[in-house]
């Protein structure tokens, strides 16, 4: 419960947030360093490379290669590597990223928001401040896997533990067929409310599950949160 509060605390602090920046800054993320490696201590055990976030980094010849313009600095690897292997440097030019909702069709962004059951000015990723209108955008303007819509908006470029469902859900939206990840960078699972079949919600009538979806598409929740 006490995680709960924090978190919404978190989310409510985060809109007060947003009300002080423009539309268009809300829009951009910049990145200022990137990874680098240490090649006497990397052994090319390619765990950097299956959990970047941005398929930023290769491992050829036994050695972890960074392709700077990828690396949205999420620091993963340097956690899961050896210490000092890898390290973060300043970029000598920072990254920006951001994807206008204004370029798309208006109608074609909110029907894709819809159908992934989500509000389109409701964030995504708390970190970035991402709404859902702009991880829309980016799937509508090409993006087709986590990896492109972190490259586009930026979501995903922090924590990774809010925005990951949303995003999954937004592309599934769009495309029937959305390609497996062939690391551990994230998987294809369907695990939210809208996916609870009849069998889950009469198994387990004390979680009331129908009536939460009802409560959503009525919008209540997103009220209460001041929408």
């Amino acid at each position: 419960m006490v995680y709960i509060i924090r978190s919404f605390s978190a989310f409510l602090n985060m809109n007060t947030q947003l009300c002080n920046i423009s539309e268009r800054e809300k829009q951009m993320r910049k990145i200022y360093s990137s990874a680098i490696i240490d090649e006497s201590l990397c052994i090319g055990d390619e765990i950097c490379e299956n959990i970047c976030v941005t398929r930023a980094i290769k491992v050829i010849d036994q050695k972890a290669v960074v392709d700077e313009d990828r690396c949205v600095n999420c620091k993963r690897c340097e956690d899961v590597c050896r210490p000092n292997a890898i390290t973060m440097k300043e970029k000598e030019k920072p990254l920006i990223l951001g994807v206008s909702t204004d370029e798309v069709d208006q109608e074609e962004l909110k029907e894709l928001c819809a159908l992934a059951h989500l509000n389109p000015e409701e964030p995504v990723c708390v970190c970035t401040f991402t709404t859902a209108k702009e991880i829309a955008a980016a799937v509508l303007k090409g993006a087709k896997t986590p990896e492109d819509v972190t490259l586009m908006t930026g979501a995903r470029s922090a924590c990774g533990m809010w925005c990951m469902a949303p995003i999954l859900r937004i592309l599934n939206a769009r495309y029937s067929n959305l390609p497996e990840s062939d690391n551990y960078r994230w998987y294809n699972i369907k695990s939210d409310l809208w996916n609870t079949g009849k069998d889950v919600n009469d198994k387990y009538p004390e979680y009331r599950l129908e009536e939460d979806k009802e409560l959503f598409k009525k919008g209540i929740f997103h009220n209460l949160l001041g929408h």
